[in-house]
């Protein structure tokens, strides 16, 4: 999906594959913070208490999701300062992208990111040793893995632009409530091996997600019902 997205709405227009690379690279950086922070705290910890390291598990997502989201907050800074720096250098006075089209770009970029890691680590459990589901479990590992890699794309997409506008309308329940939806979809993560308890839960929350960033993008409420009820 994220090929797609990059390929149809980002690849013909120079600034918006800049804007794509820098957000890939704010994700990235946010996640190597919190990787080191969890690092340094299980290296710290004693390592047979297994309930301390599953606590730390815990705290490392959930961090890392806070993480994200701060650092979600400073791109979206630095593209309004880059806006007022365009409109001042441009000679009609309006800026070549719009604070909408870059917050797309931007939730591409780290959902291109976030994808991306999803499948390095996909690949390197196929890679062995053993094979998924000798011992009984899930053998839709893959599969599901899959699944989730593609709605986590969709919805960074969906959480840059609810999150973008929260920013620029000062509507600090939108920036909540992204906060809190990212939170729930990486805590559903918890719920496997049973994957109806993740994958249901976060196409849900897509679902929402996507309907509500339509509709602060200037989508018609009237045309997202027909949409819905299947009529032309």
């Amino acid at each position: 999906p994220a090929f797609g997205l990059f390929i149809f709405t980002i690849a013909r227009d120079p600034l918006r594959i800049i804007i794509l690379i820098a957000g890939a690279f704010f994700w990235l950086v946010s996640l190597l913070l919190s990787s080191l922070i969890w690092f340094i705290a299980v290296k710290a910890s004693d390592p047979q208490d297994e309930r301390l390291q599953k606590g730390l598990l815990i705290f490392g997502v959930m961090f890392s999701v806070l993480l994200q989201e701060a650092f979600r907050f400073l791109y979206y800074k630095l593209l309004r300062k880059a806006i007022e720096g365009l409109v001042a250098l441009s000679e009609d006075g309006c800026s070549p992208i719009s604070i909408q089209q870059m917050a797309y770009v931007a939730g591409v970029g780290f959902g291109l990111m976030s994808g991306a890691f999803s499948m390095v680590n996909l690949l390197a459990d196929a890679l062995g040793p053993g094979t998924v589901g000798i011992h009984g479990d899930s053998q839709l590992y893959f599969l599901t893995s899959a699944f989730m890699t593609m709605v986590l794309i969709f919805l960074h997409t969906f959480w840059g632009i609810l999150f973008f506008h929260g920013c620029e309308h000062r509507r600090w329940w939108e920036i909540a409530a992204v906060v809190i939806m990212h939170l729930t979809v990486s805590g559903s993560s918890f719920c496997n091996p049973l994957y109806v308890g993740s994958l249901v839960p976060s196409y849900l929350l897509m679902a929402a997600a996507a309907a509500w960033a339509y509709l602060l993008s200037g989508g018609s409420a009237q045309n997202l019902r027909r949409f819905l009820l299947c009529k032309c």
